[in-house]
């Protein structure tokens, strides 16, 4: 099963990151308001990056590098 990273873009210009396996499933999840907490408010525009992980423990790793990041690396990542 593949594991995927990925960040959608809010309806307030903020930035998103999480984990799944099913990255068409869980945007709709988020947009339905039974993703996570965080679109409670806001709503999900797209989904600006993905990035393949080897199984669920390198996405969630991976997930929490990115969260560290600063606004403007994550705008450089998802330019890269």
């Amino acid at each position: 099963m593949s594991w995927f990273v990925y960040i959608i873009e809010a309806s307030d210009k903020t930035l998103y990151t999480g984990i799944t396996t099913d990255l068409e499933r869980r945007f709709k999840q988020h947009a339905s308001g039974t993703g996570a907490k965080y679109f409670k408010g806001r709503t999900p525009v797209k989904i600006v990056y993905t990035e393949n992980a080897a199984d669920r423990s390198v996405a969630s790793i991976r997930e929490a590098k990115i969260k560290k990041l600063t606004r403007f690396e994550k705008q450089t990542l998802i330019k890269a």
